[in-house]
């Protein structure tokens, strides 16, 4: 319990004066009276909020412009060919430039080989847009049901109560669920904030991963063109007009 007061002291250093304070001393409080479950929900809450910080940091790094990037691309490709265009990938960071690198480095190859690496570097970098969501989501879970079992527990421990007390006291039985309920309330809280979290970072992703499969299908028109232009250039070379 003296761990735990000073962790939340730690967490909530405000200055001893106005009704800041006294909301911490409360929250320090209501933790305390909860018991032992309080624990593990508030590890879950702080290391699900510290995992929320990473992939944020990660999934707006994956963020670019991915129309302006095309336009670049596009453009790379009708001035110096493929080539060209590697550079303009390698120069651009986040998923849809990986794609874009690994479907060019196998045009030589064909339309349908540029297609195919595409495809699989795509599951790649859908892997890693949701590395780490699956442990958000098991957190998530975790908070209302160590909540629930904290619950039970102080269930089980205020009717001891009465059962020592050998009677039915309105304050043993209001006290005693009073507490029980602080570890549901408290899991549940925990739970909305990581699930707030997991909402808005699946949206990001799913925005991302459909930004890569647009861009994608514009970059294997844009190839076939410049295919199809080739081959009608040396066609011409081939049978020049008289």
């Amino acid at each position: 319990m003296v761990l735990s007061q000073g962790v939340l002291a730690f967490l909530f250093q405000v200055e001893k004066k106005g009704p800041v304070e006294e909301i911490v001393n409360i929250l320090v409080e209501k933790y305390i009276q909860g018991g032992f479950f309080m624990h593990p929900i508030l590890a879950i809450l702080i290391i699900g909020i510290a995992l929320s910080i990473a992939k944020w940091i990660s999934l707006k790094k994956a963020s670019i412009n991915t129309r302006k990037f095309l336009e670049e691309v596009k453009k790379a490709l009708n001035e110096g060919g493929v080539e060209k265009a590697l550079e303009v990938c390698q120069k651009t960071p986040g998923p849809v430039a990986s794609i874009f690198q690994a479907g060019l480095l196998r045009a030589k190859e064909g339309i349908e080989a540029a297609e195919k690496a595409i495809i699989a570097y795509g599951g790649i970098e859908m892997a890693f847009l949701e590395r780490g969501l699956v442990w958000l989501s098991l957190f998530i879970s975790l908070a209302p049901l160590l909540g629930f079992t904290g619950t039970v527990q102080g269930m089980i421990v205020a009717f001891d109560s009465i059962k020592e007390a050998k009677n039915i006291s309105p304050e043993i039985v209001a006290g005693g669920i009073s507490i029980a309920l602080l570890t549901t309330l408290f899991g549940l809280v925990a739970a909305i904030i990581l699930q707030t979290f997991y909402n808005y970072f699946v949206s990001k992703v799913d925005r991302i991963v459909i930004d890569m499969e647009e861009s994608s299908i514009e970059l294997i028109d844009a190839l076939a063109e410049m295919q199809s232009d080739k081959k009608v250039g040396e066609t011409e070379i081939k049978n020049p007009t008289k």
